[in-house]
């Protein structure tokens, strides 16, 4: 029987390139439905036709060159899509939605990274989003270095923002850890350790957040239910 939560929520990954989005969204996502959870898995930039079309501009080979107020205006741009097209009608269905990215990324990487004035920055999103914020944010978390070695690992090639250099990628870490230093709807979990044992880490955080949604680690539903 499909399980309904008391009420729709809208949780985003984060974290910088090589910390493990893709696999932690497929591995919540697969969670989410054993507990009957209608949902929403989704990534952005992206998400709708105009967003992946975005995606693969924003995205392109390091040989691109791109000012950074048009990299920040591209992606707001697919975000006002996203959230009219895609976050805004799951929600209003009652649906959980779980995104690859929103908001806090472009703080992260135009606003500290690229070193776009904040408050610009946070003004442009207010428009893009209608005011949309995340029930949570989870950032993932690793040291720019781990994260760089895991993408050559996995033998992935850097794309435009990827191959900003090592220097970027300290600097979207740091905005990241800064960020939820100051923002009550952020968590870090960092992604040391195998896949299971950080998933076990973020199911944890989503049950003291929402108990009402999630069980806590090691209570099944019949128990909650009993």
């Amino acid at each position: 029987m499909t399980r309904q939560g008391p009420t729709p929520l809208f949780i985003v990954l984060e974290g910088g390139d090589g910390v493990g989005k893709t696999t932690h969204a497929a591995l919540l996502s697969a969670w989410f439905s054993a507990l009957g959870l209608p949902h929403v898995s989704t990534r952005e930039p992206g998400g709708t036709p105009v967003g992946e079309a975005i995606r693969e501009i924003v995205l392109a080979g390091p040989e691109m060159d791109m000012p950074a107020e048009t990299e920040l205006m591209l992606i707001l741009g697919a975000r006002a899509a996203f959230v009219r097209d895609v976050v805004r009608p799951a929600l209003d269905e009652g649906k959980l939605v779980l995104a690859d990215r929103f908001s806090l990324s472009t703080m992260a990487y135009q606003g500290y990274g690229r070193g776009l004035d904040l408050d610009d920055v946070r003004r442009a999103i207010e428009i893009a989003t209608g005011g949309l914020v995340p029930d949570l944010y989870i950032v993932l978390d690793l040291p720019a270095d781990e994260g760089e070695e895991r993408q050559r690992d996995d033998g992935s090639t850097p794309d435009r923002i990827e191959a900003a250099g090592r220097s970027f990628r300290d600097s979207v870490r740091e905005a990241y850890l800064e960020l939820a230093a100051t923002e009550g709807s952020v968590e870090v979990v960092s992604t040391r350790g195998s896949p299971d044992e950080v998933h076990s880490r973020i199911r944890a955080r989503l049950a003291a957040r929402f108990p009402a949604t999630f069980p806590e680690p090691g209570v099944t539903e019949a128990g909650r239910a009993g």
